[in-house]
């Protein structure tokens, strides 16, 4: 630790002094967006950013030793948006997003934790971190000390120079005087002038219109200074820019106003109050250990030789049993197999023990082209080895290169000795994340059963309450930071494979990842009863390992080439629409600037704000435009279709095709098994799970998903499941009847609803029940269905409110729900899968979410569940066919068959999908499943 000095009498600041300044504002949004969520496992409370910001401090008091050294150091922070530049310019950071609900509680507690590492935290109302830092590094400089920055903001390189230096701590990089130069083009005391002619988007700075960081050196190198050029405009040989100077000479000077750091601020405190200090050990490991920051609190422990304070094991699930006690993970003590001899003595021990833990290294994500590397086993706590495969010598890039490296395993014979064994019916293999691992083996002709899969344990575990990953859990359950792949293979350019790893690295990091599999393993394994989600586990996620992986080694045959017309025809539609929007706004702007766009709405056509956040930036996200659309405002109407249009090009007509296996010719997504809480499956790489359907255009990407020649695309989809499911729920006799007499729900639901008859509805009616019938099930508001039907909200509202009246037994079920949430912190599908619900019992605009999801999840988990029963039965209904499931999109199904099969996988599966709940649950409603077939995915649907 840095400087262990004790509290007392401050030395005076003078020359010798070095002064650390950290913007702990900059700190807290890094560790937030490099960071996944992250809640307290205790009460659901956010502290991913807060993990983020803790660890960030500690590396950087572990760091900063030896002759550069701080003396002094202070963490400033932004007391609130509003300073006095926005008494200058009102729109000042008046484009800037609303902060993230999730994020917003994270800031006090990033101040707690700074003063439990024992540094100056500091923030004034009013100012700017910058403000602060500007004002007590020049304070430094002129004590005759030193200041060092420690941030990446490029508004505070105006400071550089004369004994204050900036460290950008995302790359460990000095920023002197000439780093500055290479950025702006002028040395530090002119960075003010650019700035102030380049303005800045991000701060809403206006600036000098059309002239960009470049040209504004080009400007100062030339005249020397910002009044300088501004007072010989009329001198300025480019007509363009001359007008331009001249014309927003104000605005330039306001810009200029508002980039200039205050270095004068009157503090009340001095340099002296700064100095730095160790932290108190046991001050600090309570407030860690208050977070929940377990790996965070041993090392604190360890680096003051202090016993850690009393740690709570992570809350057991029902009556689980205490987490086994372990040693620590020694990856030292890791064998590397190089031989057949050596391997087959592991078999013997394995086959004894009839349980190991598993993982594979390769050079990919992608499995379906991944190369294999090494492959580890583990039978037991210290015991892993790793054998090497595919690891190459010699020079070193991302494509490979270099011959075999010596020492390893030929591939063809180590998995001739492994087949047996990873095919053996009595012997567990543990993995993490198994479906990954399972199709890479498949591709060498290896079935790997039966399986145990932790991730899906954890999931089936604690869904909602944190992420399943392997690093993530070991730090949670066994208090073990995973070692870095980045630490192995670098990043960015200097990037290699794995198979570039030296083999003892290799067997360090392999090795771990096994015997972290096993340890989480023996923590989950006897947890499942005691929560009561064993048969989720063994019935609904551990057998979807394998018909997943089945269905993404298939993949889908696309036509490339229709995507690329229809991209084409995107692009075409998308600059109509851009001209129309022209026209509606009198002039030409940027469809794609949020900035733009809100001046030109709010501004010019002086429309009402739909709303703004803390910054006052008005909103033109997508909610706002179809509030307005819905008024009958055409140029937010056109804004929307553009955005659509834009969205099918980029995500879909233009990504696909690269999504082509160059092998296979086909689209292999990749599902993911424990993504939702709910247990939806999630798609990605390509995600095959959002492509629209209620538009003509969405429904012509389906048509690029094709049959190969004698064959066809069927699709077998559930009829409005999640309905059927609320009805048997909350016990609705007139929908339960409903369904069981094949009635048209929406239109019943219109005719109960507003007392017409069904025969000869008006289709605008039924529309509208449709909506509350599927609204309802998300908790939609009255402002969430007017916009859905461009009605009034008191309109909606009033539809609601009927619809409540009519069937009481949805706010039952609804208020029920909530109690039990509250009362357990979690919900229960039909099948027992538990949803945790985190976040339930705060106050505040998060509570309405949480309790929306509340309400949802038992619907929609359910009707999850249903289609994954239907999958894990599917292959053995349709055995022996020429038929092969590939696709699974929320509710529906889709099959490619032979002509002559279509009818017969059409029953099969029909039956199947159709039965899929019983025998678990009897519901008091019929499913349905509608099918069809074609050419392609559009005409099968």
């Amino acid at each position: 630790m840095t400087n262990d000095k004790t509290l007392g009498a401050a030395a005076a600041f003078g020359k010798g002094s070095h002064l650390h300044l950290i913007d702990g504002s900059a700190f807290i949004f890094r560790a937030y967006h490099a960071l996944p969520p992250l809640t307290r496992k205790s009460d659901g409370l956010p502290i991913g950013a807060v993990a983020g910001f803790c660890n960030m401090l500690w590396k950087y008091l572990q760091e900063a030793r030896g002759d550069e050294a701080p003396t002094h150091a202070a963490v400033i922070f932004d007391h609130s948006a509003r300073t006095f530049r926005n008494d200058i310019f009102g729109d000042y950071k008046g484009n800037r997003p609303e902060l993230p609900e999730d994020l917003k509680p994270q800031f006090p507690l990033t101040r707690e934790a700074t003063r439990a590492f024992n540094l100056s935290c500091i923030e004034i109302e009013g100012f700017e971190a910058d403000d602060i830092i500007a004002s007590l590094a020049c304070q430094a400089r002129n004590a005759g000390g030193r200041a060092t920055i420690i941030s990446s903001d490029k508004d505070l390189m105006q400071l550089v120079g004369d004994g204050v230096e900036m460290l950008d701590p995302i790359k460990n990089k000095a920023i002197g005087r000439d780093e500055v130069f290479e950025k702006f083009g002028v040395p530090p005391e002119r960075v003010v002038d650019v700035q102030a002619l380049a303005g800045d988007p991000t701060d809403n700075v206006p600036g000098a219109p059309g002239i960009g960081i470049k040209t504004a050196a080009q400007l100062i190198q030339e005249y020397g200074d910002l009044e300088t050029l501004l007072a010989s405009a009329e001198q300025v040989k480019q007509p363009k820019r001359r007008q331009t100077l001249i014309d927003h000479a104000e605005q330039i000077r306001i810009s200029k106003q508002l980039v200039q750091l205050d270095c004068d601020m009157t503090l009340d405190f001095n340099l002296e109050s700064l100095e730095l200090r160790s932290p108190d050990p046991m001050a600090l490991m309570e407030f860690l250990n208050r977070m929940e920051f377990r790996t965070l609190t041993n090392r604190v422990a360890e680096r003051f030789k202090a016993p850690p304070p009393e740690v709570a094991p992570p809350a057991p699930v029902g009556d689980a049993p205490e987490a086994p006690e372990f040693p620590p993970v020694d990856c030292a003590s890791y064998v590397t197999i190089r031989d057949a001899d050596t391997l087959r003595t592991w078999l013997d021990a394995i086959r004894q023990q009839g349980a190991f833990a598993l993982d594979t290294e390769t050079t990919s994500l992608d499995e379906m082209q991944a190369e294999l590397v090494g492959i580890s086993i583990c039978p037991g706590v210290g015991m892993a080895a790793y054998i090497p495969l595919g690891h190459v010598a010699g020079e070193a890039d991302l494509f490979g290169g270099g011959s075999r490296a010596e020492g390893q395993m030929d591939m063809d014979e180590a998995l001739a000795l492994l087949k047996p064994v990873l095919e053996n019916p009595a012997i567990l293999k543990i993995l993490h994340n198994a479906k990954y691992d399972w199709k890479l083996l498949a591709r060498h002709g290896i079935r790997v059963s039966p399986v145990d899969d932790t991730m899906l344990m954890s999931y089936a575990l604690n869904a909602a309450l944190h992420n399943h990953g392997m690093d993530e859990l070991a730090d949670r359950y066994i208090g073990h930071r995973c070692m870095p792949i980045k630490e192995l293979i670098g990043s960015g350019k200097s990037q290699v494979t794995f198979a570039q790893v030296p083999i003892d690295k290799a067997t360090a990091y392999g090795g771990e990842d096994a015997e972290i599999t096993w340890r989480l393993w023996q923590i989950f394994r006897p947890q499942l009863p005691a929560a009561a989600v064993t048969t989720v586990y063994e019935t609904l996620e551990r057998p979807m390992i394998e018909v997943l992986a089945g269905m993404e080694m298939a993949g889908v045959l696309i036509d490339s080439q229709h995507l690329r017309t229809m991209s084409g025809a995107f692009a075409q539609k998308m600059a109509a629409l851009e001209d129309e929007a022209h026209a509606l706004a009198g002039g030409r702007f940027n469809l794609g600037s949020p900035k733009q766009l809100g001046e030109i709405l709010f501004g010019q056509m002086g429309l009402a704000s739909g709303r703004s956040g803390k910054s006052g930036a008005l909103s033109t996200a997508v909610d706002v435009l179809e509030d307005l659309a819905a008024e009958g405002q055409e140029l937010p109407a056109k804004i929307l279709d553009w955005r659509a249009m834009s969205k099918l090009k980029s995500t879909y007509t233009d990504a696909l095709p690269t999504f082509v296996n160059p092998e296979s010719g086909r689209v292999h997504t990749s599902y993911s098994i424990a993504g939702a809480s709910t247990g939806r499956l999630a798609s990605t790489d390509p995600n095959l799970q959002n492509i629209p359907v209620r538009t003509d255009e969405g429904r012509r990407i389906r048509e690029a998903f094709v049959a190969p020649p004698g064959k066809r695309l069927v699709s077998l989809d559930y009829s409005q499941i999640e309905l059927r499911i609320l009805a048997h729920i909350a016990d609705i006799p007139a929908l339960k009847q409903a369904f069981r007499d094949g009635i048209d729900i929406h239109a019943m639901t219109a005719s109960q609803m507003f007392g017409v008859p069904v025969e000869g509805m008006d289709p605008m009616i039924r529309r509208q029940a449709k909506a509350i019938n599927f609204g309802v099930i998300y908790g939609i508001s009255g402002f969430g269905l007017a916009r859905n039907l461009r009605i009034p909200r008191a309109d909606a509202q009033a539809f609601i409110d009927t619809y409540f009246k009519r069937f009481p037994e949805i706010r039952a079920y609804m208020d029920e729900t909530v109690k039990n949430a509250k009362r357990d912190n979690f919900v229960r599908t039909l099948f027992g899968r538990r949803i945790n619900t985190p976040g339930i019992n705060q106050s505040g605009p998060a509570a309405g979410g949480a309790k929306r999801a509340a309400i949802n999840a038992p619907i929609q988990g359910t009707a999850a569940d249903i289609i994954r029963r239907a999958m894990i039965r599917m292959d053995r209904a349709i055995e022996g066919l020429p038929a092969k499931m590939l696709l699974q999109v929320h509710d529906e199904l889709v099959f490619e068959a032979d002509e002559d099969a279509v009818d017969t996988l059409v029953a099969r599966a029909r039956e199947v999908m159709e039965g899929s709940a019983a025998p678990a649950v009897h519901l008091s409603v019929p499913l349905v499943v509608d099918a069809g077939h074609g050419l392609n995915w559009a005409e099968a649907h």
